[in-house]
């Protein structure tokens, strides 16, 4: 049933890029695990070892802070048509912020959105997939607009400013350095 590989396979790309909704899971050191569904052009699929994924504005940032405190990262891709299939990518990741280096050299992958608060590299480590024969079918209709619609509304002013209200920590209190890292804070 369950096989592990060292990379994604062809057809383990093919699969992804099939997919509408993905799952993140991240961990710290202690505290709540966090699983996120993600949605909507956010993810792509630079090679056999690395997924990139653009973060965006959401009610908490669990992920860029659980990332600084251990870089462990879990995606997982289930097909709720078709062929049952489950499958995991294991690896350590980095959140990048706007003001990282490295943000223009991925940003450009992904539709423009007002709300892209970071982007998620993650280098795979291991392979899984699994039956997924017990996972029901669900019919996709469509992408949600209701985070488009309201970071629009937001604007970059309104976004960051949401940023350095819900943004800055954890549930369980670790910094997602989402100030610092994205230029809302002069360093000088």
């Amino acid at each position: 049933m369950g096989k592990q590989f060292s990379e994604l396979s062809d057809q383990h790309i093919e699969f992804i890029n099939q997919q509408k909704i993905f799952f993140v899971g991240t961990a710290a050191q202690s505290g709540n695990v966090n699983i996120s569904p993600k949605g909507g052009d956010s993810l792509r699929v630079l090679n056999s070892k690395q997924i990139v994924w653009l973060n965006l504005t959401g009610s908490g940032n669990e992920t860029a802070a659980h990332l600084l405190n251990t870089p462990r990262m879990t995606l997982m891709f289930c097909a709720f048509d078709g062929a049952p299939l489950i499958l995991r990518a294991y690896g350590n990741a980095v959140a990048l912020h706007q003001g990282d280096e490295q943000w223009g050299s991925y940003i450009n992958l992904f539709p423009h959105s007002v709300a892209a608060r970071q982007i998620v590299l993650l280098d795979i480590e291991l392979v899984q997939s699994s039956c997924g024969m017990s996972v029901p079918y669900f019919d996709y209709q469509d992408d949600r607009t209701d985070l488009a619609n309201w970071s629009d509304k937001q604007g970059k002013s309104g976004i960051e400013a949401y940023w350095l209200k819900k943004n800055q920590t954890s549930i369980d209190g670790f910094q997602t350095q989402i100030a610092d890292r994205s230029g809302l804070i002069d360093k000088s």
